[in-house]
């Protein structure tokens, strides 16, 4: 049975954490109600991903054992950048750079106990706040590497959620904001080569290819237009799902340089 690590804030209240192999586990539930969410379970649900999602049988400050939902620091990072709470900073900061350097393997959290070992002994101090200082750079980087990948990460996060459609020329502009060097004519013309569009010349060129449509990626908007003579003809407009923008989006911000060929 995993035993609890408790913390506590003037602001924030107690914080329980569970550190298993230098990983370090946050109570989802209790999480996402300090960062302000109404319905802790409909966001965990909407922002966080399944695989960092996990339960583990812990014993509470209450010595009750209890299986509980925690979710990974990736999933943390997700419920602060979504939350509306003005404290939300405040408490990234409290966690990411106090609680979270003293429960590393060289650290410790400064408790009463802990300040008065260190002034008895100086060596003891030293070695905490080397470690400290160490623990701190090593998640300043972090940060900064998430800081770096979080307009990609919330993207993804939120068009998963919807079930609205936009234009091939609207993904390439989401792609251009990503860091994928394209515009709208490259993207058609990387669409047509690898089989997602019609490539021959025709009425149905730039229509999705079969495979397309049955893997979800596009849909097609029909439009009746009425012209003068009485005639109506419908015009055709390929549009990328929400399920097809992430597909394109993960793949090719992760084989950027295949559409810069």
């Amino acid at each position: 049975m995993n035993q609890l690590q408790n913390f506590s804030h003037s602001n924030f209240g107690r914080l329980e954490l569970l550190n298993l192999e230098d990983k370090v586990h946050f109570p989802a539930t209790d999480m996402a109600k300090k960062l302000g969410y109404a319905n802790a379970s409909d966001a965990i649900n909407r922002h966080c991903k399944k695989d960092g999602v996990v339960f583990h049988e812990v014993i509470d400050s209450l010595g009750r054992n209890q299986k509980k939902k925690f979710i990974n620091e990736g999933n943390l990072y997700r419920l602060i950048a979504n939350s509306k709470l003005p404290e939300a900073e405040r408490f990234e900061s409290w966690v990411f750079d106090q609680v979270l350097p003293s429960i590393r393997k060289h650290g410790a959290y400064m408790t009463p106990d802990t300040l008065h070992q260190a002034i008895a002994n100086p060596d003891f101090a030293i070695g905490l706040l080397t470690n400290l200082k160490e623990e701190q750079q090593k998640r300043q980087v972090a940060e900064l590497k998430l800081e770096q990948q979080k307009p990609k990460v919330l993207f993804a996060d939120s068009v998963e959620a919807s079930e609205s459609s936009i234009l091939i020329r609207e993904l390439a502009v989401i792609l251009k904001q990503n860091g994928v060097n394209t515009g709208e004519k490259r993207l058609f013309e990387w669409l047509r080569s690898n089989g997602y569009l019609v490539k021959r010349l025709g009425t149905d060129r730039n229509t999705p290819t079969q495979r397309s449509m049955e893997m979800g990626l596009f849909e097609i908007k029909e439009t009746p237009i009425n012209h003068n003579s009485g005639l109506i003809t419908v015009n055709k407009t390929t549009k990328v799902t929400g399920k097809g923008q992430v597909y394109f989006i993960n793949k090719l911000l992760s084989e950027a340089s295949l559409i810069a060929q």
